[in-house]
């Protein structure tokens, strides 16, 4: 074994080591827990070049090393392969996730099993619907001048608009302009799926032509809406029980999960999937003691939207990663996009 590959080794036993003790981690302990094939002097050694890298870090004098963001994210670059989820965790997984209704019970059971599964703060963007396309549209008589519009779209999203027209509503045309919509839309998006409609108006009899325009504004709106502001969460009493990880106060993460925007901007910028973001690299100071890991449901052009979770930087990176992207398997299983 190479000098660097030993390294690294030490390295990953440090990170291992710190993140089930919470406590600094020294020379000995790394001998007497992990098989390193070398002296404890060589390992003292090799955790000072880790440290003048900047990899690893002593808090106090005396004291031995914690890893730093570098050192977590070298760890996290090293993954090459991530075990699935046990037996076990996927069966409890599967017992919280099984008879959920629609689109909410899904995300909110999913976002419960995942925090459930990494003892982190679970996150679960909702679908944007500029990424799905038209399953269903439904329109109700529910008064002489009003109508219900019920947009359903690939991703499970269902949308609900009253729409009132300048003349009674006839039940006959309204069954025709049904179909004709579904017709014209099924299978596509965001503005192609509004192009097509235009011509469902284009066809409409003048006197019922600025009814069906105003049903078909509405359903533009809806489908070319580029973004949901939406998260579900799950888990935060976790993060609450981890403040000593923590060197300054705990509220402005918890301000950011409550006002949900600086995780929607972060996730928005988030590349990959499996995707990780650690301390400073969120670009947020309210999140420069956390690490974000996140993954899109969905496969290719499927790809909706993302899940993951938010702990402080010292997590099981490899188990964490693997729960995120068995949640986003199950998500797109369950929201037909995979």
């Amino acid at each position: 074994m190479g000098s660097d590959d030993r390294r690294m080794r030490v390295l990953e036993a440090i990170v291992r080591e710190y993140v089930l003790t919470k406590e600094p981690v020294g020379s000995q302990a790394l001998v007497d827990r992990y098989r390193l094939g070398v002296s404890s002097a060589t390992v003292r050694n090799d955790m000072n070049l880790l440290e003048e890298r900047g990899l690893i870090t002593q808090p106090h004098t005396s004291a031995g090393r914690v890893p730093t963001d570098e050192g977590y994210r070298a760890i996290v670059d090293a993954i090459d392969s991530v075990r699935p989820l046990s037996s076990p965790e996927r069966r409890a997984m599967e017992h919280l996730l099984d008879g959920a209704v629609d689109l909410d019970d899904v995300l909110a059971r999913a976002a419960r099993s995942l925090a459930a599964l990494t003892h982190q703060v679970a996150i679960i963007q909702y679908p944007t619907l500029d990424r799905s396309a038209v399953r269903h549209i439904e329109l109700v008589p529910v008064g002489e001048r009003h109508v219900l519009l019920v947009l359903i779209t690939t991703a499970g999203r269902v949308e609900q608009r009253h729409v009132t027209f300048t003349h009674a509503v006839n039940p006959d045309g309204l069954a025709r302009l049904t179909r004709e919509l579904n017709e014209s839309a099924d299978g596509k998006r965001g503005r192609a799926a509004a192009a097509a409609m235009m011509t469902v108006v284009d066809e409409a009899p003048e006197v019922s032509r600025p009814d069906v325009r105003a049903l078909v504004d509405v359903l533009a709106d809806l489908l070319n809406d580029a973004r949901e502001d939406r998260l579900t969460t799950s888990g935060t009493s976790s993060l609450s029980r981890q403040a000593a990880d923590f060197s300054r106060s705990i509220e402005p993460v918890l301000d950011a999960l409550e006002e949900q925007v600086v995780l929607l901007r972060l996730l928005a910028l988030m590349d990959g999937s499996p995707s990780v973001s650690i301390g400073k690299e969120t670009g947020r100071s309210e999140l420069s003691e956390t690490a974000v890991i996140s993954s899109t449901y969905g496969a290719g052009d499927g790809a909706v939207a993302r899940v993951g979770v938010v702990g402080p930087t010292r997590m099981n990176y490899r188990s964490n990663i693997a729960a995120v992207q068995a949640v986003a398997r199950y998500l797109s299983r369950a929201l037909g996009t995979e």
